[in-house]
């Protein structure tokens, strides 16, 4: 709260003055005691000064209405949206968020310091608070190299900047349990630490945790779960636009266990954010799945809050910020108001930056190169519907020629580096379902290359090479059109209006539907080459299995290695 001296706030919350607004009339929910109370709401220069009987300047009655805190999202990549920040807070403050803990190593692995400093300078007159944690990985692991490395050097210089809050997800777990020094320089820079830790566990889990990672998004299975919050770590239930993991891990979420558990989306295109919602739908699928409502609010809001230090949010009481969503009458969970800061948040118009430079310089492949030699039995990526991970398939492949079968769902899966002219990686993936044309684009966790699945090479070699034209961009190819949706932010990120780009997604999603491919398939294309999370990936290397942490190739050989 430091726009505001506690001070002169006193003689308003005596009432000796009047509060800029009275919110009157209001059924609050008290994320201390999981109640709802009957009061007004007083606020002063954007805080809650006092609830109950107040005078203000001007009275805004909700005529019973319910009231919550603004809805904070523990963990959240924005440029996964494709949308700038300014476009991201105008449309998940829609929802009733009024804060979101980001980390922003994607642009980061693209960009640098160029990166953050665009991220932190855009959290400035937003309708939502932005909060930053300083990627921690980048690149994810020393084998990934995107367009530039940060050292603990790099990070020491933002740590004291305004809106940075922590180190981000480490996810490069075997260094740190083989005690690598430069990560381990990254951990002593912060108290609070991200974790990320899929599918880890015991004494390996138990010294990841001593190491300093305090908290996990990662977990896609209530046993993995548990065995994590009894550790001690903050359970981040996530629910992005292929990362479906509330439901499940639902019933772990009671009264008890509440303040250490909170919401996130991790990773979630624009259209989602906007029919299904933001942490307001996590809170529905919880609520569907079982949790009381006000359980699940108490993570929405307060747990979420106190994991980060934040004690100015998370609840509406004396000397907090003044965020809050108003909810619909007659529905469970609807959103129907959102304010931040006493103001009315889809009425505040944040100023827009200059877009960074991009960093774009890949060389597309000719035919040859991405040919797909061998035969015999062949490791396959598998797709899992509705997660993150990745199965280990193995199927028999009689000759390069057999590519794509179709009947099988097997298609070529090449990953391009962007940042340099180098070879191709070149894979077999399962489930994407496309019986014709080609998905593309230059969103690739976490370096960020350029990924196409396709059903030719010659409409793979198309894809790639309309990625190219435009620096960065999502891509279809097939049916007798071409449709793409150019990213020129980093190659991450639209410069358009958030309306505009889920206009784009729609038709691009409906072409890709057009071609056969499973639901969200540019969420899922995008997490193929990210190789800190298992089992199987593509990166411009070739196969990599997160596993043995090694390159591996794609035909093993008679002797079963």
């Amino acid at each position: 709260m430091d726009f505001v001296k506690k001070e002169t706030l006193i003689p308003v919350s005596r009432g000796e003055i009047p509060a800029d607004t009275l919110f009157s009339q209001v059924d609050l929910y008290n994320p201390f005691t999981l109640g709802w109370d009957e009061t007004n709401i007083a606020v002063y220069r954007g805080i809650v000064v006092g609830l109950g009987d107040y005078q203000g300047r001007e009275e805004v009655n909700l005529k019973g209405k319910r009231v919550v805190p603004g809805l904070i999202d523990a963990h959240v990549h924005i440029e996964s949206s494709l949308l700038t920040p300014h476009e991201y807070a105008r449309l998940v403050s829609r929802h009733g968020t009024s804060t979101v803990i980001a980390d922003p190593h994607e642009i980061a692995n693209v960009l640098g310091t160029t990166g953050l400093s665009y991220m932190l300078e855009s959290r400035k007159g937003l309708p939502i608070d932005i909060f930053f944690m300083l990627p921690s990985c980048v690149p994810a692991t020393p084998l990934d190299l995107g367009g530039v490395v940060l050292s603990a050097g790099d990070l020491s210089t933002f740590i004291r900047h305004e809106g940075v809050v922590g180190l981000g997800e480490m996810m490069n777990v075997p260094a740190v349990l083989n005690k690598d020094p430069d990560v381990w320089a990254k951990l002593s820079l912060c108290s609070v630490i991200d974790g990320h830790a899929p599918q880890l566990s015991g004494k390996d889990l138990n010294a990841y945790i001593l190491a300093g990672p305090s908290s996990d998004h990662e977990c896609t299975r209530i046993e993995e779960a548990r065995e994590k919050l009894a550790l001690g770590m903050y359970l981040f239930l996530r629910e992005g636009s292929t990362e479906h993991n509330v439901a499940l891990l639902s019933p772990l979420l009671t009264t008890a266990t509440a303040p250490r558990c909170a919401f996130a989306t991790d990773d979630a295109h624009a259209d989602m954010l906007a029919r299904m919602g933001h942490i307001d739908h996590a809170v529905r699928v919880a609520m569907d799945a079982g949790v009381e409502m006000e359980v699940a609010l108490r993570s929405a809001t307060l747990s979420a809050a106190e994991r980060f230090g934040l004690h100015d949010r998370g609840a509406l009481v004396p000397g907090r910020v003044a965020d809050f969503a108003v909810l619909s009458d007659g529905k469970p969970f609807a959103v129907e108001a959102t304010y931040h800061r006493g103001l009315l948040a889809s009425k505040i118009r944040p100023p827009t930056l200059p877009i960074p430079r991009n960093n774009f310089d890949a060389r597309a492949p000719v035919l040859k190169e991405i040919a797909f030699m061998g035969k015999g039995t062949a490791r396959v990526i598998g797709i899992v519907p509705h997660q993150i991970i990745t199965t280990d398939l193995r199927y028999i492949i009689g000759s390069e020629n057999e590519l794509p079968d179709l009947e099988r769902d097997l298609l070529k899966v090449v990953v391009c580096n962007r940042y340099r002219p180098s070879p191709c990686g070149v894979g077999i993936v399962h489930g994407f379902g496309l019986n014709e044309g080609a998905l593309g684009a230059s969103i690739s966790h976490d370096a960020h290359n350029i990924v196409v699945v396709g059903t030719s090479d010659h409409e793979i070699l198309t894809a790639i090479k309309g990625i190219i034209r435009v620096s960065g961009a999502i891509i279809a190819i097939g049916g007798g059109r071409t449709t793409i949706l150019p990213l020129p932010v980093a190659g991450l990120m639209s410069d358009q209006p958030y309306e505009t780009v889920i206009e784009s997604l729609d038709t691009i999603s409906g072409h890709a539907h057009d071609l056969g491919a499973v639901k969200d398939p540019f969420m899922y294309l995008s997490f193929l080459a990210l190789s800190v999370i298992p089992a199987l990936r593509i990166t411009d290397r070739g196969l990599f299995d997160v596993g043995s942490f090694r390159d591996v190739p794609v035909i093993i050989e008679d002797t079963g290695n």
